[in-house]
């Protein structure tokens, strides 16, 4: 079949859509002929819409939603009404149905259906179900056998069981299906995958919801071959897409090893998302040999009861300890904040920022308030507090949103709406913390349509967008 993949993420700097790299590869390997719909770079959507559609006639029409919202308190935006435009616009000139997917998608994939109109939906690894749905829509569909799939029946959505893919057994990455050098040009890195899947426990985050509790692995001659790949576009600044690089740590330290083998260790510069623990000195040792120039733990908070409250693993001594480890190798780091969850006070916020400086942070980027997703255990602690449109501890969206799709934040009573002015009031000119802001500043830890980074981006900055923004505070 003919096959239109969409990519509907506008966000600046941009942020080549990985997902849909990977998916092209499958429909390829399957006799499928995918073309790609790159609105990110259009100024034009509707006008971009109909040329395309006048001059491919899809079968199938794929739409994928890499955000719902830009997840921060201070920034409010939510994408899927532009997404629900898209979709709207594609159906106006075409009959192909329309099947939705993405991370963002399978966060909460009924009420993304339902809000933009799909047909279809695809909640969870694409390869899997994405690739037979072509063949189930015959002219008997079928689709009971489609993992991942949903699908409207007798007025009802469908959800099929999921399916998670054998990561060694699909296509080479060959990153030839987006244009990775222009987002290279103008996003600054290029993303790679090395695993999937999280089985932590946080009580707030949607990544065990989007990807799978069940942790998959790739095989890391794969990881280097798609390095190699986008080494041979002129691309050598990369960032990892997994939940959490060092989980198990002993993958990550044999992904290391085959790049340091793979000769290319110092031909590359990549960062990593980190869990603050299992780390250690051969894991900091590896990373640094094999081109890691940087890594962004989540850190949540340097308060023992608070890192509990939210379902993390590790003790504040644990954060000291990576951080030694780090300054040992020389490898920059960034702690990542998550202030105003249940129990947080004043002191409990002091005594995080307050830790940060002491054990010498590189970085520490601030996110204000808990953004509360469906299928969390924070969302079934908001409902047990009672009815959330008379809940004064959260903000956005609480009316006509029973399934949170619309952002919503809790943040604790004992710093509410003042959480902006004592954070700022704490941090001072301290150049090493980042606050999401709605201004034009080189602290703005809130990458949608980030002016000053895209500026340096196309100045030639490269790297993690806390990295740059870190570098050009140091100046």
């Amino acid at each position: 079949m003919n096959i239109l993949l969409v990519n509907t993420n506008r966000m600046k700097p941009a942020i080549a859509p990985i997902g849909l790299d990977y998916l092209a590869d499958s429909l390829i390997a399957a006799g499928h002929e995918p073309r790609l719909l790159d609105l990110c770079w259009s100024e034009d959507i509707g006008g971009d819409i109909r040329a395309c559609l006048r001059d491919y006639q899809p079968d199938l029409i794929g739409v994928t939603v890499r955000n719902t919202d830009d997840c921060y308190f201070s920034g409010g935006a939510f994408f899927l009404p532009e997404i629900k435009g898209i979709v709207d616009a594609l159906r106006a000139h075409s009959d192909a149905p329309i099947v939705m997917g993405g991370v963002g998608f399978s966060v909460a994939p009924e009420q993304v259906m339902e809000f933009c109109g799909a047909d279809y939906g695809i909640a969870g690894e694409g390869e899997a179900g994405f690739v037979l749905l072509p063949y189930a829509i015959g002219p008997e569909p079928c689709f009971e056998n489609v993992p991942n799939l949903l699908y409207r029946k007798d007025g009802k959505i469908v959800w099929n069981a999921p399916m998670n893919v054998d990561l060694a057994d699909v296509p080479s990455r060959r990153r030839a299906f987006v244009d990775n050098a222009r987002y290279f040009r103008e996003g600054g890195q290029a993303g790679f995958e090395t695993k999937r899947g999280c089985d932590m426990a946080c009580i707030y985050c949607a990544d065990p919801i989007s990807q799978g509790r069940t942790i998959r692995l790739r095989p890391p001659k794969m990881v280097v071959d798609e390095l190699k790949a986008l080494l041979g576009q002129g691309i050598d600044h990369f960032h990892t897409c997994d939940c959490e690089f060092n989980i198990p740590l002993s993958h990550a330290k044999d992904v290391c090893r085959a790049i340091i083998d793979a000769g290319i260790g110092d031909s590359i510069k990549w960062y990593a998302y980190c869990s603050v623990t299992p780390f250690d000195d051969e894991a900091a040792e590896l990373f640094r040999r094999a081109g890691c120039v940087g890594i962004d733990f989540g850190a949540d908070s340097g308060n023992a009861a608070m890192l509990k409250r939210l379902g993390r693993h590790f003790a504040p001594d644990d954060l000291a300890r990576t951080a030694d480890l780090c300054h040992k190798h020389g490898i920059a780091f960034m702690y990542d904040l998550l202030v105003g969850g249940p129990g947080e006070t004043r002191e409990t916020v002091r005594e995080t920022i307050e830790f940060m400086r002491r054990i010498d942070a590189d970085c520490v980027g601030v996110a204000m308030g808990v953004r509360v997703y469906e299928g969390t255990r924070m969302a079934d602690w908001v409902r047990s507090q009672g009815d959330m449109a008379s809940n004064p501890d959260l903000y956005r969206a609480k009316r006509d949103n029973p399934n949170f799709l619309k952002p919503v934040f809790y943040i604790s009573p004992d710093i509410g709406e003042t959480i902006t002015a004592y954070l700022h009031e704490l941090v001072g000119d301290d150049p090493r913390f980042f606050l999401p802001s709605n201004e034009e500043v080189r602290t703005n830890y809130n990458y949608n349509d980030n002016s000053v980074l895209v500026r340096a981006i196309r100045q030639g900055k490269r790297g993690a967008y806390w990295d740059i923004l870190r570098e050009l505070n140091q100046r």
